[in-house]
């Protein structure tokens, strides 16, 4: 008689090195629910503090599986990283559904979903009427999800990966929009270090600032969370418009420092003339004054002029700009010729290296100056025109990477808006192109409000379950810069 034997196949070194970085990541993840449950123990919320405990403890457990029970081996290659940096957005947003749906804040998992991918993409947008409805301890995880998919994530992955032993330049070259991503010293976690700082410190004294003014602690330390990830959850039903003419213009100033290079702050810090000299800091102050100035224009030729219509219009430009999502006002009641330039705003994006989404003051730069010298060589075929962005000059697979970037972004934003009026009418009442079309602008530029059933002062849970995970994908795609998620679809990426 023959003695059979079973043979368990080992996991091969991809999928070992990717159950590393995830793992890390997940477990990350679930130690940082510990604030929220901190929150709820000191307003004595002692159920949800319990539940939200138990959550971390799951995700620790199955991050720590991942990461030391099945992962390590060797270092990542290129293509790897993008496959990491996919596969960990949706991992953290799959395990942080857990505080939700075990406290029971929200019901079910499509919505508790879409929410925790709204949070972790700093998108904004929002399945819950009211906020301050919730426990302490799951607003404060609504923005804790905010703040560390701003910068808090990418830091981490440059400072604590590379520690694992696994390739911190990978992981930012998969997040970075430029050619290189931007260092301030040789050693990427060095670089880290500085952005953590810079990140942390600007947090707090926007924190203090809000403190200052009409917000109670807990209100200040929630907004400073969303401000500076450009996140956009709030902890009220009408946003900012609440709050004091002072806690506005405060929320003003640091939507604008968040939408800046925070390399371009760290600098700044020891040499004050940075700002100035920085082309790209430049175009991105021009192009949020014109905005402005445009809606100031628009709003006081039907209302007059004001300083409560001065604040609105730049907290509504520097809102969409950086794609902060903040209102102070309902503009899905203003004229059609303001709404229409809204939706504009919302892919043009911060500057690169910022925490803001959208496609970036630095490619919308570099496409101008790409389609300007190729107009003159149409006009002179044997003439020699090279790109440049201000005194630099742009290499030839940079501008090919930012055209190849722009393609993608519009092909899904036609795509994702031809999918969500599909599934609308198929699946519930008939969506409308202006929800549509602003809906999906929304959700890759990582805005958060949009237009018409989806305006500034609505919510997004009437719309159909196919519409929310379409929505929560085009978030995750977005926050990632697209390519690393396309990529994942690629089966180049899966050969050895």
């Amino acid at each position: 008689m023959s003695e059979t034997r079973f043979f368990v196949r080992r996991p091969g070194p991809m999928f070992r090195r990717l159950s590393y970085v995830i793992g890390a990541v997940v477990a990350a993840a679930g130690i940082s629910m510990l604030p929220a449950a901190a929150a709820s123990l000191v307003y004595q919320e002692w159920e949800t503090a319990g539940w939200i405990t138990l959550a971390a403890v799951i995700t620790v457990l199955f991050g720590v599986i991942g990461w030391k029970g099945v992962g390590r081996s060797g270092d990542l290659t290129t293509k790897e990283g993008f496959a990491a940096v996919g596969l960990a957005w949706f991992a953290m947003a799959f395990f942080g559904v857990l505080p939700y749906l075990m406290t029971g804040s929200i019901d079910n998992l499509t919505n508790a979903f879409f929410e925790t991918a709204s949070g972790f993409t700093t998108t904004g947008a929002t399945l819950v009427d009211d906020p301050a409805s919730l426990p302490r301890g799951i607003l404060m995880w609504r923005s804790l999800t905010q703040w560390l998919g701003g910068m808090g994530v990418i830091i981490l992955s440059l400072a604590v990966l590379p520690l694992l032993g696994v390739g911190g330049v990978q992981l930012a070259r998969a997040e970075s929009p430029g050619p290189e991503p931007d260092r301030l010293t040789p050693r990427f976690r060095e670089t880290a270090k500085r952005l953590w700082y810079v990140y942390a410190l600007v947090t707090l004294a926007e924190m203090l600032l809000l403190w200052a003014g009409d917000m109670t602690l807990f209100q200040a330390l929630n907004h400073a969370f969303t401000t500076m990830s450009t996140g956009g959850f709030g902890t009220e039903a009408d946003s900012i418009d609440g709050f004091s003419p002072y806690v506005q213009w405060v929320i003003i100033a640091f939507m604008f420092i968040a939408g800046t290079s925070f390399s371009l702050h760290f600098r700044a810090f020891r040499h004050r003339g940075r700002y100035w000299k920085n082309t790209e800091f430049r175009l991105y102050a021009v192009i949020v004054a014109a905005a402005a100035v445009l809606i100031l224009g628009g709003l006081w030729r039907n209302g007059g002029f004001s300083a409560d219509t001065l604040r609105d219009s730049i907290f509504t430009a520097l809102a969409m700009i950086t794609t902060t999502g903040f209102t102070t006002a309902d503009f899905g009641h203003w004229n059609p010729a303001l709404q229409i330039l809204i939706v504009g705003l919302m892919f043009v994006g911060g500057m690169a290296g910022s925490t803001a989404g959208g496609i970036k003051v630095y490619r919308l730069g570099v496409l101008t100056r790409a389609s300007t010298a190729d107009l003159r060589r149409r006009i002179h075929p044997r003439g020699v025109f090279i790109t440049r962005f201000g005194a630099d000059r742009v290499p030839d697979p940079v501008v090919e990477s930012v055209q190849s970037y722009f393609l993608f972004f519009m092909f899904m934003f036609m795509t994702g808006t031809f999918l969500l009026g599909f599934l609308g009418s198929t699946f519930g009442p008939e969506m409308d192109i202006v929800t549509a079309v602003s809906a999906t602008a929304s959700a890759l530029g990582n805005i958060g409000p949009a237009l018409g059933d989806l305006g500034p002062s609505e919510h997004y849970l009437g719309l159909t379950w196919p519409g929310k995970w379409l929505l929560s994908f085009l978030m995750i795609v977005g926050r990632l810069e697209v390519f690393p998620i396309l990529l994942l679809f690629s089966r180049s990426l899966w050969r050895r």
